[in-house]
């Protein structure tokens, strides 16, 4: 028998039926990790079937459900992280209007991350070093075949480019997980214009791990301990610096060097390629280039760029121009050596 509690519309003393009473649904709260946004109500917008009670009560007083997005790491800036004041300074959008040397080394390199202000003084550059693109291709080359033989033959899983750039063919990631797919690479730069294509950077194979630091060669110490983050520093690390030295002054790069081959550890490699000061029409293309870029570059003489590797063993063929080293096949303007010096070291 139905207790009087349930019944409704009928005699509860004489126990005639009635229908039964249902219980108003209690509200459903929204989850803790869910947000709500007050937006403009839309009232001919239909409702959804399914809605919650408590969204559709919301959605009458003018609020819409956003579900919250989960904040990521993998833009750490351990610089901006720590004065909340450069990040509020830091660039927000792209100066079309000057020209930029990672946009200018994209245009030399066949890439469309670029405007008409870099394409006008790429060319200006080529009218008095014709062979600049095959020098930007020949130091790319270097690039893939060294991560390859670091990826192959050393056994390297770990990679450390520093002053990577904008995104091109073969980037690190790219080559060493083609060749070991579990592979983890660490991109570090300090170019906001770098940042804002980093999420290219970051698409590599799912056993392997892509990350990006935007941090300041010039701070190795800042620079260790954001990648030590993705790194394991036990382990060998293959540290890269292709063509970036000649943005840091004379002075200051090989004590940068010699700080993060420090901090690796035994087994670890030496990666580098730099432009060479023995190409007089190479350096007047320089001096003029130097002359308004927002960010210049010097070249070093081989003696310099060797001294680079003190303490480490070579790797055969020792330093050479970039397309004498292991070439695999023949390359887009090999036969044009420029003036390059690149070499692979490991740490004993």
């Amino acid at each position: 028998m139905r207790t009087p509690e349930r019944l409704a519309g009928g005699d509860a003393g004489n126990g005639r039926p009635g229908r039964v009473r249902k219980d108003p649904p209690k509200p459903l709260a929204a989850p803790p990790h869910h947000r709500l946004r007050r937006a403009a109500p839309e009232p001919d917008r239909p409702p959804r079937r399914g809605i919650r009670v408590r969204r559709r009560r919301r959605a009458a007083e003018g609020w819409r459900y956003h579900p919250a997005r989960p904040a990521t790491s993998e833009h750490r800036d351990p610089e901006l992280t720590e004065n909340p004041d450069e990040a509020a300074s830091a660039p927000t959008s792209v100066d079309t209007t000057v020209p930029h040397s990672a946009r200018v080394w994209n245009y030399w390199l066949g890439g469309k991350d670029n405007y008409a202000v870099d394409r006008e003084v790429a060319e200006e550059f080529r009218k008095v070093f014709p062979e600049i693109s095959d020098f930007a291709r020949q130091g790319r080359g270097f690039l893939k075949r060294a991560v390859a033989y670091l990826a192959d033959e050393a056994g390297i899983r770990q990679f450390l480019d520093l002053g990577t750039g904008m995104p091109t063919a073969a980037n690190t990631h790219e080559v060493a997980q083609a060749h070991a797919p579990e592979s983890t690479v660490v991109y570090v730069d300090n170019d906001p214009l770098v940042l804002a294509h980093a999420t290219a950077l970051l698409v590599g194979a799912p056993e392997g791990r892509t990350d990006y630091l935007h941090a300041d060669l010039r701070r190795p110490e800042a620079v260790l301990e954001a990648a030590a983050k993705t790194l394991d520093f036990d382990r060998p690390v293959a540290l890269l610096l292709m063509g970036v030295l000649g943005h840091i002054p004379e002075d200051e790069a090989p004590g940068i060097v010699a700080r993060l081959v420090e901090a690796l550890p035994s087994g670890s490699h030496l990666a580098l390629w730099d432009g060479t000061d023995t190409d007089p029409r190479g350096n007047e293309a320089l001096r003029q280039y130097n002359e308004t870029a927002p960010l210049p570059y010097w070249t070093r003489s081989p003696e310099w760029i060797a001294s680079l590797f003190d303490g480490l063993d070579p790797v055969e063929p020792g330093l050479v121009p970039c397309p004498q080293w292991r070439p695999e096949t023949p390359e887009v303007g090999a036969g044009q050596y420029g003036a390059s010096l690149c070499g692979v070291g490991r740490k004993p």
